[in-house]
């Protein structure tokens, strides 16, 4: 996973660690969203369902008071396929790796990924805050499902084929020239010339 999505909006899923009670080995969660997370979920990724979330996430703590979070998101979600417009399921399987660290540290990060960039070095994310002190690997994992989600899913071995049309010999660009130049064409009626 490249970055949390930072967006306001609820957070469907919340399950904070408190990193005060982090030890120094630090832990390992294996989450699952439960029936009303999932429709949360759903609702605000708007998505047709959400059939099953599990996280399983080792938080480590790092020097100066960061934690880096690694692990892996799986799901099963229900969308609409764009071609054909039929109910279908996708499944879920995204990488986690985000680093966390308090919040008066991140203006210095960022400035290391921006100078990183400027070098054309390898950019590292910017770190997420650890906002109160504590990290919601809920809210992380729920990030990642976003990020996952193929905005245009479609159906196994559906094609989506254009409909097509003949052309009609008449209709080019140099139709209305052509109309004009049959017009100069015909001969003009001429007036008597009076004696």
């Amino acid at each position: 996973m490249t970055r949390g999505i930072t967006t306001e909006r609820p957070d469907p899923w919340r399950v904070p660690v408190n990193v005060e009670q982090m030890p120094d080995t630090g832990l390992h969660r294996d989450i699952e969203a439960d029936v009303a997370a999932r429709q949360a979920i759903a609702e605000v990724g708007q998505l047709r369902a959400v059939f099953s979330v599990q996280a399983s996430l080792d938080v480590t703590p790092k020097s100066g008071g960061r934690f880096q979070v690694t692990g892996r998101v799986r799901a099963r979600i229900g969308q609409v396929c764009v071609v054909s417009l039929e109910e279908i399921e996708n499944e879920i399987d995204e990488p986690i790796d985000v680093m966390f660290a308090p919040p008066e540290q991140i203006p210095q990060m960022a400035d290391l990924v921006d100078e990183a960039e400027a070098s054309g070095e390898e950019t590292p994310d910017p770190p997420e805050p650890i906002v109160g002190g504590f990290i919601d690997l809920g809210r992380l994992a729920t990030d990642a499902l976003y990020l996952a989600v193929d905005p245009y899913p479609r159906k196994p071995d559906v094609v989506f084929e254009p409909l097509v049309e003949a052309d009609d010999p008449e209709d080019h660009p140099f139709a209305a020239l052509k109309a004009l130049q049959g017009e100069s064409k015909k001969p003009v009626a001429r007036k008597p010339k009076d004696e």
